[in-house]
């Protein structure tokens, strides 16, 4: 397991934005730790689940920010009694930790709460014509992704990027060498999805490696922002998990039913990210098409997150320690 910083732990709960809600308190608190892009439809779900018989009168205490930190912060003694972060590599840092059981994905939906998919947020116009992985690196391109030793938005875009190559009949040479290359086209490594998506609307760059949801939530808050979903892409599943150490269990665990329920996961349809809740799906299937590029962090390729996280993001070994020392950018701590 990594080592954990107390000085990280402590920067990010200090930056982390806490809410509470529901001020009675009678029927108990919780506190959840979510990555940085839900937390407006976060809010939305929690206020839904107040309205029911088993969320009548809980409180919340809500912290989101950079889902790796967040990982980091809760394995430092941020307290939490569920999590909903952006990798499942960030729950398996809680389970080293011994906060999460290791069998948390055997829930329902293997653990995941809704998913997304990796897309290219484009200026208006789509003025450099952007259409698929080759355009990311054409001369005079400049693209803005977080930085993936702190955000898991960044992680889904590299194996995404990675992904894409090989689907495209490239080796695993030639797929590595297109991520460093697209890493020499990199103008920005925020510190999470959020942050990038930030920089890219206050001008920087021509294309931002976002979720499909986080560009929906901007566009939905009023911002002019276009997307293409390239032909071969990521699909991502966004992992939740109630901490070991809760003293709310029971409550965590009706929580978590509940977002995977119609009303929750309606939510989340309507707020840009794809329901795993069939019933949901089927709904909004219109809105959310299957496509036959896509691809998952469980299929052979990859191997599954540990597997992933050994090759691409080891602070020792990692393929992306080196390629961002070769470009100058951040290399991990």
């Amino acid at each position: 397991m990594r080592r954990i910083g107390v000085a990280l732990s402590l920067a990010v709960v200090s930056l982390a934005v806490t809410a509470t809600s529901g001020a009675s308190g009678k029927g108990g608190s919780l506190s959840v730790v979510v990555y940085s892009t839900p937390k407006t439809v976060y809010g939305k779900i929690i206020q839904a689940f107040q309205q029911t018989p088993e969320g009548k009168g809980v409180s919340f205490t809500q912290s989101y920010g950079a889902s790796t930190d967040q990982a980091k912060a809760v394995a430092a003694g941020l307290g939490a009694d569920l999590v909903f972060l952006s990798t499942g590599l960030d729950v398996e840092l809680l389970v080293d930790a011994g906060l999460v059981d290791p069998k948390w994905d055997r829930q329902s939906y293997h653990g995941i709460e809704a998913n997304t998919l990796v897309v290219f947020a484009v200026r208006p116009g789509n003025p450099k014509h952007i259409k698929g992985w080759a355009d990311l690196v054409r001369p005079g391109v400049q693209v803005v992704t977080p930085n993936p030793f702190s955000s898991g938005s960044a992680k889904w875009n590299i194996l995404a990027a990675y992904g894409a190559e090989r689907r495209l009949g490239k080796t695993d040479k030639q797929a590595v060498a297109y991520v460093q290359k697209l890493f020499q086209h990199v103008v920005s490594q925020d510190t999470s999805g959020r942050n990038a998506t930030n920089t890219f609307l206050s001008g920087k760059g021509d294309v931002l490696l976002t979720y499909e949801s986080e560009a929906l939530t901007s566009r939905a808050a009023g911002t002019d922002i276009q997307y293409v979903i390239p032909r071969q892409t990521m699909l991502i599943e966004l992992p939740i998990a109630v901490l070991k150490n809760s003293k709310s269990k029971e409550l965590a665990n009706a929580f978590i039913r509940f977002t995977k329920g119609d009303v929750a996961q309606e939510l989340f349809a309507q707020h840009g990210w794809r329901p795993v809740n069939p019933k949901i799906a089927k709904k909004y299937a219109s809105k959310y098409p299957a496509r036959p590029g896509i691809f998952k962090i469980g299929d052979k390729l990859f191997g599954g997150w540990r597997a992933a996280d050994k090759k691409w993001f080891d602070l020792k070994s990692g393929i992306m320690v080196g390629i961002e020392r070769s470009v100058g950018g951040p290399a991990g701590s």
